[in-house]
């Protein structure tokens, strides 16, 4: 088995390009959503965030904009907030790859790969990217995002031109759907060949 990990800066195209691997049967774990599900209504998390964070969540779930405003640009509470949430993602991880165990690849999108040292874990490294243009523009069409807080995720992940240097693989998509598709294709066609697939 193959074990792929797909990172990129915010605003790259990392769900779009993980849900390519998908499309082509490579069973994906996403650790944002994986995330989202603990935070989310009747989520395992939410007690220990609102026991550590108060008044950061609401009708069962976490406030991500309470929590985000928090922990954001405060490295003491953020590292509090990772070491509940980091445990609870490595268990869920464990437990994907378990209910996977012979598919020939695995894909692990995971945003800050080379942020938290993770990238050692990995037999591929994928790395997602776009112009800084068409990153600000993607970043600051979501709905809450501000020019501010976008700012601050990127003084928290290493800038985009090193990661690209440290990828085996990586992905533009700064063009169209079918040019990232055709992009995807060409690794999972290498990769085949490697592992004599």
């Amino acid at each position: 088995m193959i074990t792929l990990a797909l990172t990129g800066s915010i605003g790259m195209g990392k769900s779009t390009i993980a849900a390519m691997f998908a499309d082509f049967g490579i069973p994906t774990f996403d650790a944002d959503a994986v995330v989202r599900r603990l935070q989310g209504p009747g989520g395992r998390l939410v007690p220990q965030i609102e026991r550590r964070f108060p008044g950061t969540t609401c009708d069962g779930a976490v406030d991500r904009e309470a929590l985000s405003a928090k922990v954001l640009g405060d490295r003491e509470e953020l590292a509090a907030l990772e070491a509940i949430v980091h445990p609870a993602v490595h268990h869920e991880r464990t437990r994907f790859i378990v209910e996977n165990g012979d598919a020939p690849a695995l894909l692990f999108d995971i945003p800050l790969l080379f942020e938290t040292g993770g990238d050692e874990a990995f037999d591929k490294v994928i790395v997602v990217t776009a112009t800084p243009e068409q990153q600000r523009e993607r970043v600051l069409a979501r709905p809450g995002m501000t020019v501010e807080k976008f700012e601050q995720i990127l003084r928290r992940q290493m800038p985009d031109a090193e990661k690209r240097e440290r990828a085996d693989f990586v992905v533009d998509t700064s063009g169209s759907l079918e040019q990232s598709r055709a992009q995807v294709k060409a690794i999972l066609a290498c990769l085949k060949l490697a592992a004599g697939v």
